[in-house]
């Protein structure tokens, strides 16, 4: 899918005047709407590129919707070319003239003023000779979607001249983000889908988990592209990532992100329409009264769900390997199934198991697995309980719906025992976690699983249970396990050590990680105005965020001794 235009279906986010954000999916024949910005058929949208700003018009006589208008490049950027010009006009003038008995603020060395005192304050409501009425009035006339209200608005000032430049680029763009009827169109990332969920949705769903802690997780945990898979090996092999994720789906997102597993690659999916079988057949063409009434505008026209033939799957055994070997990503979740509703947004289904072809990267690279069938995989009935073998004459009496059910099964079962096989075979490139699961307990089970060297990251919404993790790994525990080991840890081989249930002094092995600390960030967010820029001082709550990292290590075996020949050097003046 090309992501390079809005595509039907899609989705994509919207940015308003008023910074906000809105994440939508464009459905063809329908209307979007942007509350008091007004409404648009959705297929003024479709086909059309991202990052482009539009502006919604007034309804044209005889028309029952409004139009987009594109707004150029040099319409958006008036006021910075305005004060550049300006400047250079005024280059060795006075920035500002004070006024009859006005305090001056702040002045050069030379003595020039530079900028008014903001000592006395402006009643806005008060100075403003529009009326509550004479506004909505405007606004129903329409005004050119807003500039022509704004620009009345700042006329009918009464103390307009007294505002400072600072203030009157405060006050422009106040009114701006009320009354014009402006919109981005962008397309739909991790950065945004995240920043939407915490700011407009219920940010304790994904933890409190903001854009920074996102990037210092994917950097710490070292996620990047794992390779392609060597020919002639068939054990799992290159990068392969070992993540808990709590956040519905949003870790696993932006670890795919980084991977090239989030999105289907156009160069692919032309291939395989190429090939005879595309999935979406579309055509354009010009109908007598348009679609949403727009007779004078080309309008994709889909064909209906049922007219649409996918292309199949090829068929092959059920038992045959499911899975990628490299650049995978093992999720291990607490129920059933996993929570990845975040993944709908970026158009994977973790529900579906049998997809239509060509199927999203995330199907054949995102290796699902319980915690049951990670500890205990016997008592697991889906990995315990394979199904017989039945012989294609037997298979050929069945009625279709026990065939199906068969198959079924036995594809399920296959995909089990394949990921079960390879998350206990362990090698593990790294381990990402955001979860309000312990974490001693989560890295008593996974810190077997990874290489040697495999860096680790894990976020919490507080601090506590990351100090405490961070205790076990400390330097004068590490040295009293080394020195006198406890009782129960005599006599182990190395594996059983790692899985150590742990006790009271040592709640897990404090010899498997290195590097062990505790970091937070957090990005402040600026006010831009023109010749004036500070940090904004107020800010969204909620949880801080912190992140815990390492390095898995493998203790060495047997004693350790330094050899050679060693001089002590001779110091000047000693």
């Amino acid at each position: 899918m090309s992501r390079d235009v809005v595509q039907p279906n899609g989705w994509v986010a919207l940015r308003l005047p008023n910074e906000n954000l809105r994440v939508l999916q464009v459905t063809p024949n329908t209307t979007i709407s942007l509350g008091k910005y007004g409404s648009f058929p959705s297929n003024l949208l479709i086909e059309r590129p991202f990052h482009l700003t539009y502006e919604v018009q007034e309804k044209r006589a005889g028309e029952n919707f409004s139009r987009l208008r594109v707004v150029p490049s040099a319409e958006l950027n008036a006021d910075i070319l305005d004060e550049t010009n300006l400047n250079e006009q005024t280059d060795g003038e006075a920035a500002v003239v004070a006024g009859e008995g006005e305090q001056l603020a702040l002045v050069d060395e030379s003595g020039k003023v530079v900028a008014r005192s903001n000592r006395e304050i402006i009643d806005d409501s008060a100075r403003q000779t529009l009326t509550a009425e004479e506004i909505e009035e405007l606004k129903h006339k329409g005004a050119s979607a807003g500039k022509e209200l704004i620009a009345k608005l700042m006329l009918s000032h009464t103390a307009i001249d007294q505002k400072t430049s600072y203030s009157l680029a405060k006050y422009k763009l106040l009114k701006e983000r009320k009354f014009l009827r402006r919109f981005s169109v962008l397309p739909l990332d991790v950065v945004l889908l995240g920043q939407w969920l915490l700011e407009d949705r219920d940010g304790g769903k994904v933890l409190d988990m903001r854009q920074e802690m996102m990037g210092l997780l994917g950097c710490w945990a070292d996620v990047h592209f794992g390779g392609e898979p060597v020919q002639g090996v068939s054990e799992p092999h290159g990068g392969r990532w070992l993540v808990v994720d709590d956040t519905g789906g949003l870790l696993v997102a932006a670890m795919a992100e980084r991977m090239g597993l989030l999105y289907h690659e156009p160069g692919k999916q032309a291939a395989s329409e190429s090939q005879g079988g595309s999935e979406e057949q579309a055509e354009t063409v010009v109908k007598p009264n348009g679609v949403n009434g727009i007779p004078d505008q080309q309008i994709p026209s889909r064909a209906p769900e049922a007219q649409r033939t996918p292309q199949k799957r090829p068929r092959r055994d059920d038992l045959d390997e499911h899975y990628a070997l490299t650049n995978t990503i093992t999720l291990i979740h607490s129920n059933s199934q996993p929570n990845l509703s975040v993944l709908r947004y970026f158009d994977y289904d973790a529900s579906d198991p049998n997809p239509t072809h060509p199927f999203h990267p995330l199907f054949t690279n995102l290796l699902p697995i319980s915690w049951l069938q990670l500890v205990s995989a016997a008592e697991d009935v889906v990995y315990s309980e394979k199904p017989e073998d039945v012989t294609p004459e037997q298979l050929a009496s069945w009625k279709p719906n026990r065939r199906g059910n068969y198959h079924r099964k036995r594809r399920r079962w296959a995909r089990t025992n394949e990921i079960v096989q390879s998350t206990r075979a362990g090698g593990f490139s790294g381990l990402a976690v955001a979860s309000t699961m312990d974490p001693i307990s989560i890295l008593r089970e996974a810190l077997p699983l990874l290489a040697g060297g495999s860096p680790i990251a894990i976020y919490s919404p507080t601090i506590e249970p990351l100090e405490q993790l961070v205790d076990c790994f400390s330097i004068g525990r590490r040295a009293t396990w080394t020195s006198s080991p406890p009782a129960k840890a005599e006599g182990k081989t190395q594996s059983e050590l790692d899985r150590w249930e742990g006790t009271r002094e040592f709640p897990i092995n404090p010899t498997l990680v290195l590097g062990a600390a505790v970091q937070s960030s957090r990005a402040r967010r600026w006010q831009v105005l023109p010749g004036r820029t500070h940090p904004f001082m107020t800010g969204r709550g909620g949880a801080e965020g912190f992140l815990f990292t390492g390095w898995r290590a493998i203790p060495a075996q047997g004693r350790i001794t330094a050899r050679g020949k060693f001089q002590k050097k001779r110091v000047d003046g000693a």
